[in-house]
């Protein structure tokens, strides 16, 4: 009988053949890439979102734009947010970066607002970020941004619901809330990669938030192999070739080694990776 250490390598294993073999991937990232950095997920068992769905509904941009005290509660999230030690990327992020480092990178579109893929290094060129970013504010009015630090500066001085130096307007974090569009131009973009790679690789995602986890069936439908790595079951598991299990920042390093630079021990070989 095969343990279930064996049967994860053997899938580890069919998962870097795909990488290794293919020109153009995709990777499609939702937060399990990121709880290993101290942030938590929304829509897992233990998500923010599962536990209190008040904050669901406070996160629609409608709440905040109609109501004040919304506004000041977010703001003081992002004071204390900004007080604290900052999370950093982890070896999931840097997995990614060492794909990119591969040449095998076409795009990385992320559901996340953390930006730690591209505090990790992945080039902005290929990178989208569907649902914007908390590390920039945006006027609702007029639509001028400026980093988050300009905020938090305001809200240290003693603003509560800081408005827009230039035109008045509410100011928000760069992210795309509940109510508002996504950004078409990030759809685009995110489609025709989907539908041009040869491999789609699916991160941390429960690929039940849409539009964009239609990129997934897209993928597939225009013949790229797929694999989805994710602590829970996904509508998708049944197409995919590989499924695996297990704690992103551990997993993902051994399917997107680094063949040049080398990111350590080659699983299959006992030996260092390195030429």
């Amino acid at each position: 009988m095969t343990s279930a250490g064996e049967q994860l390598a053997e899938e580890i294993s069919r998962a870097r053949h795909l990488v290794d073999r293919a020109a153009s991937v995709v990777v499609l990232t939702g937060a399990g890439i990121s709880t290993d950095s101290g942030i938590p997920d929304f829509r897992g068992p233990q998500g923010v979102w599962t536990r209190n769905p008040g904050a669901e509904a406070k996160a629609h941009i409608a709440n905040y734009m109609g109501d004040p005290e919304v506004r000041r509660e977010v703001w003081r999230q992002r004071l204390a947010e900004n007080s604290a030690r900052r999370p950093v990327p982890n070896a999931g992020h840097l997995a990614l970066v060492a794909l990119e480092r591969r040449e095998k990178l076409h795009t990385l579109i992320t559901q996340n607002v953390d930006g730690l893929h591209a505090e990790a290094g992945t080039s902005p060129g290929r990178l989208v970020e569907i649902h914007g970013t908390r590390r920039r504010v945006k006027c609702l009015s007029c639509g001028e941004e400026w980093p988050m630090a300009h905020a938090v500066e305001r809200l240290r001085a003693g603003e509560q619901d800081p408005p827009c130096h230039s035109c008045g307007g509410l100011l928000k974090s760069a992210t795309i809330s509940f109510g508002q569009s996504l950004v078409t131009g990030d759809l685009v973009r995110s489609s025709e990669a989907a539908t041009a790679c040869d491999l789609m690789l699916a991160v941390g995602s429960t690929l039940a938030v849409y539009p964009i986890a239609e990129v997934v069936p897209v993928a597939r439908s225009n013949g790229a192999d797929l694999i989805i790595v994710n602590n829970e079951p996904t509508p998708f598991d049944d197409i995919a070739d590989v499924v695996l299990r297990g704690s992103i920042s551990e997993v993902l390093p051994l399917v997107v080694r680094d063949r040049i630079a080398g990111l350590g021990p080659d699983p299959e070989s006992g030996a260092s990776d390195e030429s």
